[in-house]
């Protein structure tokens, strides 16, 4: 491959074996493309869960009530303070009115009970949600030091099992995706070493008549990186119609939640680069370890 017309003759002929022998290039798709649907299903599946405990640190919120006696111009400027706070992502202010309110209408028929106080004994208070719950205690700390604080409502409890779970859940998925990785090296590997022991005899021929490794290689290093990319935007279909049937089944599920599935689109970039990578990955590397017998000693064994 020393000018530009070996190198397009040789890429053609890599096409060309891909067409010819078609049976196992159908076998090393459809294995190659087996291993990607696992690893895309598996990844989309983790991306929800995450999505879920995600959705759950949105929902844990701190309650700051203030004192009895701060007017409006207290109020409002313990609000900046707050607001101030690092980690702090959003800040609510809600008047003893509005939680009377609502308390009220949460009670329903029940709400008569409340008559007899008269005089609303709810505090002021913001509604304050976090930004990083890796640092819910220090940000409720200081919301505490704040003057005009009467107390804090919080539960760091549930911060902290979230931040555990969100971590156990990634070195889970990042545990399995990597073997899924492995099996899928392992796998094309042994079926890309199948297809070049089906054309030793071809290989032995090339290096009888002088054909340099290089040469040799080429062809079936097109080949494998031709049957990886085609798998990738294959399993990509596949795994976009299966996550489709999984939503349309199952998304009833995540309203418990009160949020839907992840939208497959905002993955689909990221997924179909994966793939690809790993189409090519296997096909090389594949392709390299399976030909190293045939390409030394003058061919390797043809028993």
């Amino acid at each position: 491959m020393k000018n530009g017309g070996s190198f397009t003759y040789l890429t053609k002929e890599g096409f060309r074996s891909l067409w010819s022998n078609r049976l196992m290039s159908v076998a090393s798709i459809a294995v190659l493309m087996s291993c990607m649907i696992i690893i895309g299903c598996a990844s989309m599946i983790f991306i929800n869960i995450n999505g879920i405990l995600g959705h759950i640190e949105d929902q844990n919120v701190v309650m700051v009530y203030l004192e009895d006696t701060a007017d409006d111009a207290q109020a409002e400027k313990l609000g900046e303070e707050i607001r101030a706070i690092p980690n702090i992502k959003d800040c609510v202010f809600i008047s003893k009115e509005s939680a009377w309110d609502q308390q009220m209408e949460s009670l329903g028929d029940d709400a008569a009970l409340l008559e007899g106080l008269g005089e609303n004994p709810l505090p002021d208070a913001y509604r304050v949600t976090v930004d990083d719950l890796s640092l819910f205690k220090g940000t409720v700390e200081s919301l505490k030091k704040l003057p005009g604080v009467i107390s804090v409502q919080e539960n760091s409890e549930l911060a902290g099992k979230v931040m555990e779970m969100r971590r156990s859940v990634t070195a889970i998925a990042l545990v399995i995706i990597g073997m899924l990785l492995i099996v899928s090296l392992f796998i094309v590997s042994n079926t890309v070493r199948l297809t070049i022991f089906s054309r030793r005899l071809e290989i032995s021929i090339m290096k009888d008549v002088g054909a340099t490794n290089g040469f040799i290689r080429w062809p079936f290093m097109v080949e494998g990186m031709a049957i990886g990319v085609l798998s990738a935007f294959l399993s990509l279909g596949a795994v976009w119609g299966l996550y489709a049937l999984a939503v349309r089944a199952f998304g009833g599920f995540l309203d418990i939640f009160g949020m839907g599935a992840v939208p497959f689109g905002s993955y689909v970039g990221w997924m179909l680069l994966g793939f690809v990578l790993l189409g090519l990955l296997t096909g090389v590397v594949g392709c390299t370890i399976s030909m190293k017998r045939y390409l030394k000693d003058g061919g390797g064994s043809l028993g």
